[in-house]
């Protein structure tokens, strides 16, 4: 009889630690970036695989400068590192479109852009369903519609995600 629990026990935790190292199916949250980007974006995951998955994300800034919104879309690799952290790389794209004030700046560069994105960053992944990420996100404008080209950019971002 101890030999029957002992091989149910070592069952039970094989099966919670595969199913452990799995990422979530989906997540939505918050990407905190800098300012120098679009600061809060809307972001959701979704798995593809075990450890592959898409991400998207909305940006979008009111200000009274100028408005602007921003669609980025992320194909990430993710790797385990040591108990629940990961590593995930990525590559995308997106676009997105910029509207100045008059009074802000004198020749209207806004527009439509066009851009390819990076993705580098760490996550920790909870017990409960939370999962925090640090990533760093090189994006390089590739089209400007109106004269605006989001040139060359760094993004670096905290993410705080609902894991379902």
């Amino acid at each position: 009889m101890r030999i029957g629990k002992l091989i149910a026990m070592l069952f039970l935790f094989a099966a919670t630690a595969v199913s452990a190292q799995e990422i979530s199916d989906h997540s939505i949250g918050l990407r905190l970036g800098d300012s120098d980007g679009f600061g809060a974006e809307i972001s959701y995951q979704k798995s593809l695989a075990r450890y592959h998955r898409l991400e998207a994300n909305f940006g979008w800034r009111d200000s009274r400068d100028f408005d602007a919104f921003k669609l980025g879309g992320l194909y990430q690799w993710v790797h385990k590192l040591d108990g629940n952290f990961n590593w995930y790389y990525g590559v995308g794209g997106g676009l997105g479109s910029v509207d100045f004030d008059e009074d802000y700046v004198v020749d209207d560069d806004g527009g439509l852009f066009i851009f390819a994105a990076g993705d580098l960053g760490i996550e920790y992944n909870f017990d409960f369903p939370l999962l925090l990420s640090l990533d760093f996100r090189p994006e390089l404008g590739l089209f400007g519609y109106g004269g605006f080209s989001n040139n060359f950019d760094f993004d670096i971002a905290l993410g705080i995600r609902y894991q379902f």
